[in-house]
């Protein structure tokens, strides 16, 4: 087992959410291997031609990337995972978000103007981030957006019955947030939130009168953990194809991420 590879355990927890396969001369064979590879490369963020001979045809390797970043298993194994932890009571439903810029490399030039088919286009190298104070990522946006789009990103599944959780407890966020749409949304949906007044918000609202409104409620000492999302932001970013994007499609750039956050989920 190579430096990076998923060990026994973190391969266990994840060997019964993947699509069948094995057989010899089956489609998807080898998925260990394969999936490790993928790992090599999100975290070197090496050419896929300069992949390591022991993860296989690098085309095999990359072309399982492109497929389940289309079709989304990267994203159903990362609910998966989120599922079983939830029912353990592993998830602090106590959320942060902020979002994040990625240099796009100049090899992520240069793509189709016709997108190929059935595969959704969304963003283009700016991401909006959800996650839980244990510096693991809920949910990511590629593109930017005000905090209800955010947050409607964030679906964990039941691990039996019912619904997806999609709101949380409460929701922690900096300054850019502070807009009234934004408080209105989270009044709207029943979630507590900590977020700053900006200081022309605070002088508008004072001159004003009584027709400013009531001041907003802030919890300074509760605000100090929203620094969990920059941790887990530069923790995201430890891997080198994450930090820089050298996808030409948001789509895969996107799966890219998931697999990376996946991979953090399972190490945590």
């Amino acid at each position: 087992m190579g430096r990076g590879d998923l060990t026994n355990a973190e391969w266990d927890r994840l060997e019964s959410f993947l699509p069948p396969g094995g057989v010899r001369g089956g489609r998807w064979s080898d998925h260990r291997r394969v999936i490790n590879g993928v790992l090599y490369r999100v975290r070197t963020g090496v050419q896929w031609r300069d992949l390591p001979e022991r993860f296989g045809p690098w085309e095999t390797v990359y072309k399982r990337h492109r497929r389940w970043s289309a079709d989304g298993t990267w994203q159903m194994l990362l609910s998966r995972i989120q599922a079983t932890e939830d029912a353990e009571g592993g998830i602090d439903w106590e959320v942060s978000v902020d979002s994040t810029a990625v240099r796009a490399h100049q090899h992520a030039a240069g793509a189709r103007k016709t997108p190929p088919a059935a595969v959704p286009q969304r963003g283009v190298g700016r991401g909006t981030n959800r996650v839980d104070p244990v510096l693991r990522k809920l949910a990511v946006r590629l593109e930017e957006g005000q905090i209800g789009e955010c947050l409607e990103q964030v679906s964990v599944p039941r691990a039996r019955v019912g619904r997806p959780r999609t709101r949380p407890d409460r929701v922690l966020a900096d300054k850019a947030y502070t807009s009234r749409m934004n408080r209105r949304y989270l009044r709207r949906r029943g979630i507590r939130h900590t977020i700053p007044e900006r200081l022309d918000q605070h002088r508008h609202r004072k001159n004003r009168g009584s027709r400013g409104g009531r001041p907003t409620s802030f919890d300074s000492e509760r605000y100090k953990k929203r620094n969990t999302v920059e941790r887990t932001i530069n923790r995201l970013k430890g891997f080198r194809a994450v930090a820089t994007r050298y996808e030409k499609r948001a789509y895969i750039y996107l799966g890219t991420v998931t697999l990376a956050a996946l991979a953090i989920w399972l190490r945590t």
